[in-house]
C-alpha cells in the first residue's frame, strides 16, 4: 500500500533528548524495536494531532525512535497493524469490530485477530459543516448535495454515507483528506463536509476561522433511528463554545476510539507505552482537548478485542476486572 506523505515527528533539543535517554535507558529492553511506526489518518483531523502527540510522548519518555505516518484511518489502520506492516495505529471500535470478525472493506473475509487493544482514547462524535450562505444547517438539507466524507477506510467515510442513507438522503460522497475537503468546502467544490473526530475538529475549526459556518448533526428523531441501527453508537453532547459559531450544546452520536498494537510488540513495551500516556494526562491533555476521556477507567469500552498483553498488566495493577474473553491467548 502506498501512502501520500510518511511524517517523521521533530527530535527536541540535544539537551532535551540526552536528558530523556538518560531518565529512561533503564526502561529499554534488548527485545525492544529500534523503532516503531503509529499510524495516523489524514492531515486536519484529530487522529493526526492525537497521534503524533502521544508518539512524541513515547519517544520524550522511553528512548524508542518514535514516527508517525498518514493513513485513511481506522479502516486501514486495522488492516495495517494486522499485517505487522505498523507496529501501532488507532481505531474506532465501529471500524474495530467490522475487521475483527472479517467484514473490513479492504480485506473481507479475513478476521483481524493479530491486533491488540491498548489505552482508551476519546469518543468521535459525528458532525456536519457547511457555509452560512448555503442554507444548509440540517440532515434533511443534504438531500440531492455533494458532501465531503473524510478518506476512504477512515471512520466517517465509511460511515457517514451509512447514516445518511440510513436517514434517507440523496446525497453525492466526495472523498478525500480533512484539510482537503474543508478547503474544497470553501471553494464552493461541495456543499457540506460531514466528519467525525475528536473535538474540535482541527479541518471545521480551519474554516470557521475564515468563513461564516453553520455547524450541526442530528435531530431526536435521527439520533434515535442511527442507534436503534449501529450497535456501536452511543448518545454525545457536544459542549456549547466548542466552536465559535456554536454557543450551545449541540446532540449527536459517537463511537469510542482505542490504540492498538500488533500482537508481536513486547508486553514490557506494551506496559511501558500505557503507564506513558494514562498516567501523564497532563501532558496528553497538552495534545488535544479530547484526551480528557483518555483515561484508564474508560478500559470497559472495548467489549471485544483482546488487550495486549501490557494492557492488561497495566489495568490489573491499577484494580480493573478484565474480562476473560479478552484476554490474549499469548497469556494463556
Amino acid at each position: 500500500m502506498t501512502f501520500s506523505w510518511i511524517t517523521k515527528l521533530g527530535t527536541a533539543s540535544a539537551a532535551l533528548a540526552m536528558a530523556g535517554a538518560m531518565a529512561t535507558s533503564a526502561v529499554a529492553q534488548d527485545d525492544w524495536p529500534d523503532s516503531v511506526t503509529v499510524g495516523t489518518a489524514s492531515q486536519g483531523g484529530t487522529y493526526f494531532i492525537y497521534g503524533a502527540g502521544w508518539a512524541d510522548l513515547v519517544q520524550e519518555s522511553l528512548d524508542i525512535t518514535t514516527a508517525t505516518e498518514a493513513t485513511g484511518g481506522p479502516v486501514q489502520n486495522m488492516a495495517l497493524v494486522n499485517a505487522g506492516d505498523l507496529e501501532f495505529g488507532m481505531t474506532t471500535m465501529g471500524p474495530g469490530y467490522d475487521a475483527w470478525v472479517g467484514e473490513n472493506e479492504i480485506a473481507p473475509g479475513v478476521e483481524m485477530r493479530d491486533v491488540r487493544a491498548l489505552f482508551p482514547m476519546y469518543q468521535t462524535p459525528f458532525q456536519i459543516i457547511a457555509l452560512a450562505d448555503s442554507d444548509i444547517d440540517s440532515v434533511e438539507d443534504l438531500n440531492g448535495k455533494t458532501v465531503g466524507v473524510g478518506p476512504r477506510g477512515g471512520t466517517p467515510g465509511t460511515y457517514f454515507p451509512r447514516f445518511l442513507e440510513q436517514l434517507g438522503v440523496d446525497f453525492e460522497p466526495q472523498y478525500g483528506g480533512a484539510s482537503d475537503l474543508g478547503s474544497q468546502l470553501q471553494d464552493g467544490l461541495i456543499d457540506a463536509f460531514a466528519f467525525g473526530a475528536g473535538v474540535p475538529i482541527a479541518a471545521f475549526s480551519e474554516v470557521a476561522a475564515q468563513r461564516d459556518v453553520n455547524i450541526f448533526a442530528f435531530t431526536d428523531d435521527e439520533i434515535q433511528t442511527l442507534l436503534d441501527e449501529n450497535p456501536s453508537l452511543a448518545p454525545f453532547t457536544i459542549p456549547g463554545d466548542t466552536y465559535d459559531a456554536v454557543p450551545e450544546d449541540q446532540d449527536t452520536v459517537a463511537m469510542w476510539n482505542f490504540a492498538i498494537a500488533n500482537k508481536s510488540i513486547p508486553e514490557s513495551l506494551g506496559y511501558e507505552i500505557m503507564k506513558v500516556v494514562l498516567d501523564n494526562n497532563d501532558r496528553m491533555m497538552e495534545v488535544h482537548k479530547a484526551s480528557a476521556e483518555t483515561l484508564p477507567e474508560h478500559y470497559d469500552k472495548n467489549s471485544f478485542m483482546f488487550f495486549h498483553p501490557g494492557a492488561v498488566k497495566y489495568f490489573q495493577e491499577k484494580g480493573y476486572e478484565i474480562d476473560e474473553d479478552l484476554i490474549p491467548p499469548e497469556m494463556k
